[in-house]
């Protein structure tokens, strides 16, 4: 049998700080005892719902929470920088709604703010939601879009969703509970436990540590300060800034003509509409956000645009032959077979048959038609 040995060690640097350099940016000298740091003595609250710190068990639970929410510095950094980018969004919408501002720390304990993060059960986007769920509130999720990845539309499928929640248990803590691990588990539980107490409640482990995870982050959002974050204005990202059009295709639309009549590149237009999945827009009317100050031009470029991709595209049509398959005709024409998928929204298992048309962006297609 073997046994390895991890040996870990610690370079405690005390040598002085270099001429000139401001010693406010030492990490080192900022960094306040993990002990000071969460000695909390109140108030603590969620939305307006107190937290019994002077419950020794409750305290304990919190404790855990906080210390290992400030731990993780590199991801409380990238909570505090992407905090300008959405957050003000969030807040504008919850307070149109009159709903609590402090609901917008979920959204950060959920995804970190980020439209892509997934979670293994399936949950996706700002505010995890589960397919069945997200459809309930209104979000479209099918094989062109996921509105889950929507800042706009999945927060407000949030909200409503809150505000059931609210409604049906009387409380925002246990709604942020029931949010985590279902109304009817929460419910039946409440039942079974005869109390309503959040915190008097034996929930799953997760649904214990996540209230007390919303709360990490309201307090440390709150004053950054106090647990050594300190940053300057040009430390955080930018604020969305977009402009909103309407688009009619009456096919599907390569996102890449999207793209250029923005003047900006694919990558751009999917960044800022996270929730398109694919190349394509389907046939139909679509609310895009495109760079802004790029919308004066955008309808004129995108008509124009349009128009030549589909008289390029008649030219560019393949009739397929007895006997080929994807990847003989890929390599006929000299193209990628991933390439030559997207172009016909294929996936890589479709059968394709003689008489088939396909669309083949290569210089080569004419010269290979006359053979």
């Amino acid at each position: 049998m073997r046994y390895f040995c991890i040996v870990f060690s610690m370079v405690v640097i005390t040598a002085p700080l270099a001429s000139g350099e401001n010693s406010a940016s030492s990490e080192l000298n900022q960094f306040p005892s993990l002990i000071a740091g969460i000695r909390i003595s109140g108030p603590l609250d969620f939305c307006g719902e107190l937290v019994q710190l002077d419950n020794p068990e409750i305290r304990e639970r919190f404790d855990k929470e906080l210390l290992l929410t400030i731990w993780d510095r590199p991801q409380v950094i990238l909570w505090i920088k992407r905090s300008p980018r959405y957050l003000p969004l969030i807040q504008q919408m919850l307070k149109q709604n009159d709903m609590p501002d402090d609901l917008k720390y979920i959204s950060i304990v959920e995804s970190a703010l980020r439209p892509h993060a997934g979670s293994r059960k399936g949950a996706i986007g700002f505010w995890q939601f589960m397919e069945s769920t997200g459809r309930k509130y209104g979000l479209k999720i099918d094989s062109e879009k996921d509105e889950r990845r929507n800042v706009h539309k999945s927060t407000q499928a949030a909200i409503a969703y809150f505000k059931d929640l609210y409604d049906k248990l009387g409380s925002w803590t246990l709604a942020a509970a029931a949010y985590n691990m279902g109304e009817l588990g929460l419910q039946s539980e409440i039942l079974a436990q005869k109390t309503k107490n959040f915190y008097q409640l034996y929930l799953p482990l997760e649904t214990q540590r996540y209230i007390f995870r919303i709360h990490s982050a309201k307090l440390i959002l709150s004053t950054p300060e106090k647990f050594g974050f300190r940053y300057q204005k040009e430390d955080l990202y930018l604020p969305l800034e977009f402009d909103r059009i309407k688009i009619e295709c009456f096919q599907e639309t390569p996102l890449q003509i999207v793209a250029q009549a923005a003047g900006t590149h694919f990558k751009v237009i999917k960044d800022l509409n996270p929730e398109i999945r694919g190349h394509y827009l389907a046939a139909g009317s679509h609310s895009i956000l495109i760079p802004k100050g790029a919308a004066g031009e955008f309808q004129t470029n995108f008509k124009q645009l349009v128009d030549q991709w589909l008289a390029q595209k008649e030219e560019r049509v393949y009739v397929v032959k007895e006997g080929d398959n994807l990847s003989t005709i890929a390599e006929r024409f000299n193209v990628p077979l991933p390439a030559l998928i997207i172009w016909n929204r294929l996936e890589k298992r479709n059968n394709i048959y003689p008489g088939d048309r396909l669309v083949i962006y290569s210089d080569e297609i004419g010269a290979n038609e006359d053979n």
